[in-house]
C-alpha cells in the first residue's frame, strides 16, 4: 500500500508556541488522557478546517493532581505569566502540528502561509508526512516513541 502524504506544518514545544495557542486560540476544543490537546479551526488556505495537535511527548505522564481538561490551561497561565507550570515542559509536550481536518488539498507552501498568520509564529517544518505510518509506529511503541520527532524525521527527509 502506497503512503497517504499529507501537508503537515510542525513547531517544536516552546514557552512562546504555548503562550501563543492560548492567546490566540484559547482553551482547546478536545483534551485527551494521552496528553495530546487538540484545536479545530477554519484559517487554513481558502478557509478550509485545520486540526491543530499539541503532542505529548513519548511516554507521557500527567501530573499529579491536575485533571485531563486543566493541564494546558494551567500550563500557558504560568508560562504567560513567567511562573513555573505544573511540570516542566519538556515533561509534557513535543510540539504542535496543523493539518487539513478532513482531507482537504492544499499545498505546504499554502498551508505554511496560513498556520503563521494563524498562530503568529512561522513553523519550524512544513511538508508531507505520512500520518498512518506515525501512528502505526506509536501505536507499536504503546506511546514510547516522540510523533513530533518522527513528523520532523519525514519532514527533513
Amino acid at each position: 500500500m502506497s503512503p497517504s502524504l499529507v501537508p503537515t506544518c510542525v513547531w517544536r514545544a516552546s514557552p512562546q508556541v504555548i503562550v501563543a495557542l492560548d492567546d490566540r486560540f484559547g482553551e482547546p476544543v478536545d483534551a485527551y488522557v494521552n496528553g495530546s490537546q487538540v484545536w479545530m479551526r477554519d484559517d487554513g488556505p481558502s478557509g478550509i478546517p485545520l486540526e491543530w495537535r499539541l503532542h505529548p511527548v513519548a511516554g507521557f505522564h500527567r501530573p499529579a493532581g491536575v485533571d485531563t481538561y486543566e493541564l494546558f490551561s494551567l500550563v500557558a497561565l504560568a508560562l504567560g505569566n513567567g511562573d513555573a507550570p505544573p511540570a516542566p515542559l519538556e515533561q509534557l509536550w513535543d510540539g504542535l502540528e496543523a493539518f487539513a481536518a478532513y482531507g482537504d488539498e492544499t499545498e505546504p507552501s499554502l498551508l505554511r502561509s496560513a498556520v503563521a498568520d494563524a498562530l503568529g509564529l512561522a513553523p519550524d517544518a512544513c511538508g508531507l508526512a505520512d500520518h498512518t505510518a506515525i501512528g502505526d509506529q506509536w501505536e507499536r511503541s504503546r506511546g514510547a516513541v516522540s510523533i513530533v520527532e518522527a513528523l520532523l524525521t519525514q519532514l527533513a527527509g
